[in-house]
C-alpha cells in the first residue's frame, strides 16, 4: 500500500485507503471510509463512517469529517460526506454527512476550507470554493464554483450562493446571493460586481460590463424584481452570464438579496 501511519493512529480494517497516504498520530479512521491516493492527514483528525475523500486532499489537525448530522430528524440512515480531489481542510473544520433528505454532503475539488469552518448536513459546495476562518453553513446550503466567503460569515439553511460571488466577512446570509456579485452590509445587499475576482479568472472587460448592465437593472434602478427581470429579458443581449443569472434567480425558492438602496432608500456604492 506504500502509506505511512504514525504511532497511535487507529485505522479500521474495513477502511479503504489508496496509495501514498500519510496519517499523523492520534488520528482515528472509521469503517466505511474511502481515501484516495496521495492524501495527507495530520494528527488528531477524526474521519467517521461515510467519508469519501478524493486524491491529494490535505486534512489538518483537529478536523472532523463525516460527523453525524446535527439534525433531530436524522435516524441513523447510511449517508456520506464527499470531499473532492485537491481540497485543503484546515484546523478544526467540521463537515457533517448527509441525512435522508439528500443522502450526502459534498465538497468539490480544489476547495480551501480555513480553520474552524463548519459545513452542515446536505450542503453542496462546487469546485474552487473558499470558506475563510469560522464560516458557518447551516444545512442544505448550495455554494457554486469559485465563490468566496470571508471570515465569520454565517449562512442560513437552504440558501444558495452563486458562482464567482464574494460575500464579505461577518455577513449574515439570509437570502440567496446570485452569481458574479459582491455582497456586504447589514442586511446583506448587492454592492457591486466581483470585478477583481472575475478579472483573475480571465473574464473579459466586455463580459464584466455586461454583468454590470444586468445588475444595474436588477439592483440599482429601483424596479421590483418582476419588472427588473422583464427589462433584463427584453433589453440585455443573450450571453452565458445572463443565462446563469436568470437561471439562478428562477431556481431560488428562498428569495434573493436586494440592492442596499432598494432596502432603505440610500445611495448605493458600485464600482
Amino acid at each position: 500500500m506504500n502509506s505511512t501511519y504514525r504511532e497511535h493512529t487507529i485505522v479500521h480494517p474495513e477502511a479503504q485507503l489508496g496509495e501514498n497516504i500519510t496519517i499523523g498520530p492520534f488520528t482515528y479512521i472509521d469503517r466505511d471510509v474511502v481515501i484516495g491516493d496521495d492524501t495527507w492527514i495530520g494528527p488528531n483528525v477524526t474521519i467517521f463512517a461515510g467519508a469519501r475523500i478524493g486524491k491529494g486532499v490535505q486534512i489538518h489537525p483537529g478536523a472532523v469529517v463525516s460527523g453525524l448530522p446535527q439534525d433531530l430528524k436524522f435516524q441513523g440512515e447510511e449517508t456520506t460526506a464527499e470531499i473532492g480531489d485537491g481540497t485543503v481542510i484546515r484546523e478544526y473544520v467540521t463537515i457533517n454527512r448527509g441525512t435522508a433528505y439528500a443522502k450526502k454532503t459534498v465538497v468539490g475539488k480544489n476547495c480551501l476550507l480555513m480553520a474552524y469552518a463548519h459545513i452542515a448536513h446536505d450542503c453542496v459546495l462546487g469546485d474552487h470554493v473558499i470558506l475563510a476562518n469560522n464560516v458557518t453553513l447551516a444545512g442544505h446550503v448550495v455554494i457554486e464554483d469559485w465563490a468566496i466567503l470571508e471570515g465569520l460569515a454565517a449562512v442560513q439553511q437552504f440558501t444558495r450562493i452563486g458562482q464567482h460571488s464574494f460575500v464579505a466577512g461577518g455577513s449574515l446570509v439570509r437570502k440567496s446571493v446570485p452569481p458574479y456579485m459582491r455582497a456586504a452590509r447589514e442586511p446583506l445587499s448587492y454592492v457591486g460586481v466581483n470585478k477583481i475576482g472575475l478579472e483573475r479568472r480571465n473574464f473579459s472587460p466586455d463580459q464584466i460590463r455586461h454583468i454590470h448592465d444586468i445588475y444595474r437593472i436588477l439592483f440599482v434602478k429601483g424596479y421590483n424584481l418582476t419588472k427588473a427581470l422583464e427589462i433584463v429579458n427584453e433589453s440585455i443581449e443573450p450571453s452565458a452570464e445572463k443565462d446563469s443569472i436568470l437561471a439562478f434567480i428562477g431556481a431560488t425558492k428562498t428569495g434573493i438579496l436586494r440592492g442596499f438602496n432598494q432596502l432603505n432608500g440610500s445611495d448605493l456604492y458600485e464600482d
